[in-house]
């Protein structure tokens, strides 16, 4: 066969194109450090790469639902023992009260602190997180106790649908946010202290020995339930550990599919410019002069 001279010309602007192309992909790789930028340059990579995605969203989905965990068990525990801290109080102002040396006015001043005190443990009843109530359940948008004077608890308080406000951490997988509503601030817990403040200003020592019972039931059902809080913020703790690793193994995965070495891509890039600069050289030899360049 008969080699032309147009022939050589269209095969050395075809391997040139190619040369072009090649360099343009390798400087689309080192500019986004990214081995595809479409699915068409390798789908195999960009099926990959949407499950690995996937994936990694949900990982920090889960997390941000652990943030949620955290906010709500950590502000449960902080008012559970500011709960404790005044119930430890009325106990000693029990304890002042059954010895009997207690003045009048001594009585009237026990009676003003431990209707602070009653007021407080309302308002603890009804702390908001994000505007939600964290010691009603699930039914977070209504208080559960009403009348700081006299304390109501919600009716539905003990019942057991509204008992768990569950949050998932993984596949399949909920964590309970809250404490059991009926086992820390319940009625009983308010018609103690209640009742304590009235014995002590009727100065009623006898009484005093029955409620001292009463508190003291009250303060076991609310040390039992801050336990079972303990343990499922160490179980959330175990979660979260899990979770960043998940994330770290996805977030490895998913670059080892998508991001290019950079050093081989600069290497290659480099190596082609060399290849597409002798390319155009040797093409400048190959093909032969024109009538034009005679006529210049």
């Amino acid at each position: 066969m008969r080699v032309t001279q147009s022939m050589i010309s269209n095969n050395s602007l075809r391997n040139l194109s190619s040369s072009y192309e090649r360099i343009g992909k390798l400087l689309e790789q080192n500019s986004t450090g990214k081995k595809i930028t479409r699915p068409s340059d390798d789908p195999v990579v960009a099926m990959k790469g949407m499950f690995y995605r996937s994936n990694l969203t949900e990982i920090e989905q889960y997390k941000r639902n652990l943030s949620e965990l955290y906010l709500w068990m950590e502000n449960s525990e902080a008012g559970i023992e500011q709960a404790n801290q005044g119930l430890h109080r009325v106990r000693e102002l029990v304890l002042q009260g059954k010895n009997g040396t207690l003045s009048e006015e001594d009585r009237e001043s026990v009676s003003r602190e431990i209707e602070q005190i009653k007021k407080d443990l309302v308002n603890v009843a009804n702390t908001q997180v994000a505007g939600r109530y964290i010691f009603h359940g699930t039914d977070t948008k209504n208080p559960p106790v009403s009348n700081p004077d006299n304390p109501v608890v919600a009716a539905n308080l003990n019942d057991r649908k509204i008992d768990n406000y569950m949050v998932e951490v993984s596949q399949g997988v909920s964590l309970k946010a809250n404490v059991n509503p009926n086992q820390v601030f319940n009625q009983e817990l308010f018609d103690t202290v209640q009742d304590i403040q009235k014995a002590l200003e009727s100065d009623n020592p006898e009484d005093l020995d029955q409620l001292l019972g009463r508190i003291d039931k009250v303060m076991e059902t609310v040390t039992a339930e801050r336990s079972e809080l303990g343990a499922r913020y160490n179980r959330l703790e175990m979660v979260d550990d899990r979770l960043f690793q998940q994330e770290v193994t996805a977030a490895r995965i998913l670059s080892d599919n998508e991001d290019v070495d950079m050093e081989k891509v600069i290497t290659e890039l480099k190596t082609q410019e060399s290849v597409h600069r002798a390319a155009l050289a040797v093409g400048a030899r190959i093909i032969q002069p024109t009538l034009m360049d005679f006529l210049r």
